[in-house]
């Protein structure tokens, strides 16, 4: 995001609450005010939006501290150092949050930059955050956005509120109440050239930089400092909104950049309400594929079981009409069908056994009291012989009629009384049988 909102928060609630809209790209000021204390954060709701935010704490809760630490693992080196320093500490460090930083330090030995600060504290500027309904992933100590100078022993200054900020060195700063400037100024001003200073002197366990005084210290203030009767050496700058120097320097130290926000209070990334809108709508249509392909294997499954029954049905009815069939496939039994029906046919064509059955079929509907008790068929003369029985003569001869008007020649056997019954016979040959024969004939 080329703008960034600037939250410069209190030590306590009621303390006073600056802030500042910067636009990178065109380095300049957007907007800034002051707000009355922290419960008044919500009023920024609305910018914190479509910017980026970044959070500006006062140095004077957080303790930085440079060790130089025998391990070459990052990991083995930070679970080392709250015991290094452990002595050093008002606080138990179970109730303090070690903060680390990348950087390196041109000419020194130390390997590890520590920003140490009281857990409460850290959630409670969370917490105010929150409470305005502001997310912010970047808080940072704020004498680390001063500008740093390249001479060796030259600071800078700059009045913020009821604050002065001071920034010693790449990992040394203080931020101090206004009334305690003159002491600061004199321990500033009376440290002479060359003396080390005692708690200046590094060891194992680290040094405190809040307290550490270079020798021949001189500052670069940005703004109008309280008067003091110390002998400083005081280089007066182009006066700057402090929130604005802040953030112009912020956003050109992009390697020296440094985040408090680790580990347990790191903020996770937050998707935009169009993003959740999103997943939930492709979730819904993963949920309703998911359970159509659910449903549809569930047919599938069902027709397969169905299939497979009514295979097992053809197969039985196939083997019950063929009962000398041994091995049956539904994949054959249609080419088996058509090679038993051939069989039975004789001839190929209308001139079969199911043609002429076909043209039987009506007749003996039209006559129910004849009962069929066997047909025969002749192959070779494509003739079926049909033995029957009735209760009375006529219906032979009813029946005859009937499958002449059929187109069928037929020729009636003798029939015989068995008691109440009449048994006969008939030969049934089609007509169109019987012309092709005669066609044969002729042509011959």
């Amino acid at each position: 995001m080329a703008e960034k909102l600037y939250i410069r928060l209190g030590t306590n609630a009621k303390d006073a609450v600056h802030w500042l809209i910067f636009s990178d790209d065109q380095e300049g000021i957007i907007a800034s005010g002051e707000l009355p204390d922290a419960n008044a954060l919500e009023q920024l709701a609305e910018q914190a939006k479509q910017r980026e935010v970044i959070a500006l704490v006062p140095t004077s809760d957080i303790s930085l501290k440079s060790l130089t630490v025998p391990s070459k693992s990052a990991k083995a080196m930070r679970l080392a150092v709250p015991y290094m320093l452990e002595d050093e500490l008002a606080q138990d460090v179970e109730e303090l949050f070690f903060a680390y930083s990348d950087i390196k330090i041109a000419g020194s030995a130390d390997n590890c930059f520590v920003a140490i600060v009281e857990c409460a504290q850290l959630a409670l500027w969370q917490g105010w955050l929150k409470s305005a309904d502001i997310t912010c992933k970047k808080m940072i100590p704020d004498v680390l956005a001063m500008p740093l100078t390249n001479e060796e022993n030259v600071g800078s200054a700059i009045v913020l509120g009821e604050q002065i900020l001071i920034r010693q060195g790449q990992w040394q700063g203080i931020t101090i109440d206004s009334n305690t400037w003159p002491l600061i100024s004199q321990s500033l001003s009376e440290t002479p050239a060359g003396e080390k200073n005692s708690s200046e002197q590094k060891s194992v366990a680290g040094n405190d930089s809040n307290n550490d005084v270079p020798s021949s210290f001189s500052l670069n203030a940005y703004s109008l400092l309280p008067e003091t009767v110390a002998k400083l050496t005081i280089n007066s700058m182009p006066e700057e909104l402090p929130l604005a120097l802040l953030a112009a320097t912020y956003s050109q130290d992009k390697a020296g950049r440094f985040n408090l926000l680790q580990g347990e209070f790191k903020i996770k990334e937050q998707r935009s309400p169009v993003l959740k809108s999103w997943f939930m709508a492709a979730g819904i249509a993963m949920f309703a594929l998911l359970l159509n392909v659910g449903i549809k294997g569930a047919e599938l499954m069902q027709l397969h079981s169905q299939q497979a029954e009514i295979e097992q049905q053809i197969i039985s009815t196939y083997k019950k009409a063929f009962p000398k069939t041994k091995r049956v496939r539904v994949s054959t039994i249609r080419s088996q069908l058509k090679r038993k029906l051939k069989d039975v046919g004789g001839a190929s064509g209308e001139s079969g056994f199911l043609a002429i059955l076909t043209q039987v079929q009506p007749a003996l509907a039209l006559v129910p009291e004849i009962k069929p008790q066997t047909l025969k068929f002749d192959g070779k003369r494509n003739e079926i012989r049909m033995q029957a029985i009735a209760s009375d003569y006529q219906y032979f001869d009813k029946l005859k009629i009937a499958l002449e008007e059929s187109n069928l020649t037929v020729s009636m056997g003798a029939q015989n009384n068995q008691g109440e019954q009449i048994s006969g016979s008939f030969s049934i040959t089609s007509n169109d049988d019987n012309q092709q024969s005669t066609n044969t004939s002729k042509g011959r």
